[in-house]
């Protein structure tokens, strides 16, 4: 199992979000939280159907990051719409 397997397992058992938060805070540098946090975001926009250009402009993204994270929403099992869809 690799590490990011390992790390997955361990935060479905945690059920407490301060205590999860606080881990992401420990395992990751502030620049991959900021990037983290502005993926879950422009995947939120997109799947109500924001243009991509919009997201651009609001979120200062490249189109080529914006598209990745649309084509990862067009997916037939996409792991996104599973998620916003069941989570959100």
């Amino acid at each position: 199992m690799s590490g990011v397997e390992q790390v997955a397992e361990v935060l479905a058992r945690i059920r407490d979000p301060k205590l999860i938060l606080d881990f992401l805070k420990c395992i990751l540098t502030p620049y991959e939280l900021e990037e983290v946090s502005g993926r879950w975001e422009l995947v939120k926009l997109l799947n109500q159907g924001v243009s991509q250009r919009k997201i651009s402009e609001q979120l200062g993204m490249s189109l080529c990051k914006i598209t990745r994270g649309s084509r990862e929403l067009k997916k037939q099992d996409s792991a996104f719409k599973r998620v916003l869809s069941d989570y959100v």
